[in-house]
């Protein structure tokens, strides 16, 4: 097998966990000498383009008389086969089953009728199982597309469960977990931007999310609210999304809206973590939690919910504490417990750190690598 490979990446560009793994593992094996090709509807949204191995692949999304609705999954379909062609791929990594692994093992058929054969990696993160996996109407869809692919992987154990759980899937699955850049959290506290958004004497608190409903971002104002009537805390709330609006009404009810501030999206999220001093996640399902992640590698706790996988990333006792969905007495409890106590702060900061290392790139850049090596090597056999 080849040294330096030709890979696609598909995946969704929008502000989201799986996109960002995506975009920030294209990026690092661009690094190691790969040549990157990424197809989607839209430029992901973390991707630079300045680099000499990385490409971008746009699908359109035009509209056609014949279709009442944008047949997306056959433009994806066509478009992996016109760069399978014509940039000779080596290996196609997907992310999300449908309708990306379904895109890919039908692209897959037809550039077989061209006799090239081009081995598909599929990444599940969460809600192509959680939410469309328990559809009945795309189960049989997703069942095909997990089993047709020549490797699968899932970012937490807990979302490898609960894919055997309710599909009937006869390919081995291996868990990688999500990754992370080191390298990009460890910023010194910005004073002037911690004065600028807090006073002196005041924690911050953040929360970063798409704000849907399974954030339960209501949560997260009612867990501040409590906090509120103990300690003198700012509330930073990054992303934007349908709860938006309530969340901003809930905290005018409260009457700690000038507690609380609303960032909209950003695109660089480093130096807001660097002076926080608490993450918020008390999302109905996670599975992985890759902004917790990114809060850990900045040094700061985390309280969450128990759900999914967030367990294998925030340490109950140790980088933060855990509780049951809706648990708002207790995450504020928890919270209020870590604010008074500056020492255990500190030492949960500093776990939260360590933790977040055995997540670093380095360490699991590897082991995708090792299964591209492999499934090279059993075509080139062929």
């Amino acid at each position: 097998m080849k040294d330096r490979l030709k890979i696609g990446i598909v995946c969704y560009p929008t502000y989201g966990g799986s996109g960002v793994i995506a975009t920030e593992l294209g990026i690092a094996l661009s690094e190691k000498g790969h040549e990157i090709h990424f197809i989607s509807y839209d430029q992901p949204f973390r991707l630079d383009l300045f680099s000499e191995k990385i490409y971008y692949h746009e699908v359109s999304v035009s509209e056609y008389p014949l279709f009442e609705y944008t047949p997306y999954e056959l433009n994806l379909t066509s478009k992996l086969v016109d760069v399978a062609l014509y940039e000779g791929l080596d290996i196609l990594h997907v992310h999300y089953a449908i309708p990306h692994a379904s895109s890919a093992v039908n692209a897959k058929q037809i550039l077989a009728t061209h006799n090239i054969h081009l081995p598909i990696v599929t990444t599940l993160h969460g809600t192509d199982i959680t939410l469309l996996g328990k559809d009945k109407s795309f189960k049989p869809v997703i069942e095909y597309a997990i089993n047709m692919s020549d490797a699968v992987t899932v970012v937490s154990e807990n979302l490898k469960q609960v894919t055997l759980e309710y599909l009937r899937i006869k390919k081995e699955i291996v868990t990688i977990p999500n990754f992370i850049d080191m390298s990009l959290y460890q910023k010194k506290s910005d004073k002037n931007l911690r004065k600028n958004l807090a006073g002196e004497k005041e924690f911050i608190i953040t929360h970063i999310s798409n704000f849907r409903k399974v954030k339960r971002v209501k949560d997260v104002i009612k867990i501040f609210n409590k906090v509120c009537q103990n300690k003198s805390v700012k509330l930073l709330m990054i992303g934007d999304g349908p709860e938006r609006i309530k969340a901003e009404q809930l905290s005018r009810v409260y009457g700690i809206e000038e507690q609380v501030r609303f960032l909209g999206k950003l695109r660089v999220i480093e130096n807001i973590l660097a002076i926080s001093d608490i993450f918020f996640l008390p999302s109905e399902t996670e599975s992985f939690g890759l902004v917790a992640l990114e809060a850990m590698a900045s040094s700061t706790a985390v309280i969450s919910t128990n759900s999914g996988g967030l367990p294998e990333v925030n340490i109950n006792g140790k980088t933060g504490f855990l509780s049951d969905v809706g648990n708002i007495d207790k995450m504020a409890n928890d919270t209020i417990r870590l604010l008074s106590d500056i020492n255990m702060l500190k030492k949960f900061k500093l776990n939260a750190l360590e933790h977040a290392n055995s997540f670093a790139l380095d360490n699991i850049l590897p082991k995708y690598q090792e299964i591209y090596k492999g499934l090279c090597h059993k075509i080139k056999e062929k």
